[in-house]
């Protein structure tokens, strides 16, 4: 334990069940940000997709990984259930949905990049 409160503490840790679920701008797609650093582009994400949620087109800047807790999502190479897990590489573009709907923790080194706007 950290005896100067000025210190940065080695552990942070995240009460998940209390942190609220943001809205994305996609329907059906909500988020719980565990982790991030704004000057590196890396993040944590713990996300919710209700069935028959879906992501537009995008493009993964670095390596995307996911871990499927629940339910199940899709892209044009395949599905990946729960218990399942997945990356992507850098520069790899797809769109994603999901039918039956999913729970997911996803890490990115950098934000994506959508293609809808």
């Amino acid at each position: 334990m950290n005896a100067d409160a000025n210190l940065v503490p080695d552990s942070t840790y995240v009460d998940v069940a209390a942190a609220p679920w943001t809205k994305t701008r996609f329907p059906g797609v909500e988020a719980k940000i565990l982790m991030e650093q704004k000057e590196t582009g890396l993040s944590t994400w713990l996300m919710r997709w209700a069935p028959g949620a879906r992501l537009p087109a995008h493009e993964h800047v670095e390596i995307e990984q996911t871990y499927v807790l629940s339910g199940s999502f899709s892209d044009v190479m395949g599905t990946c259930t729960a218990g399942n897990y997945v990356w992507r590489r850098a520069g790899s573009r797809h769109d994603a949905w999901t039918d039956e709907g999913c729970l997911m923790l996803a890490v990115f080194l950098k934000p994506n990049k959508f293609f809808d706007q």
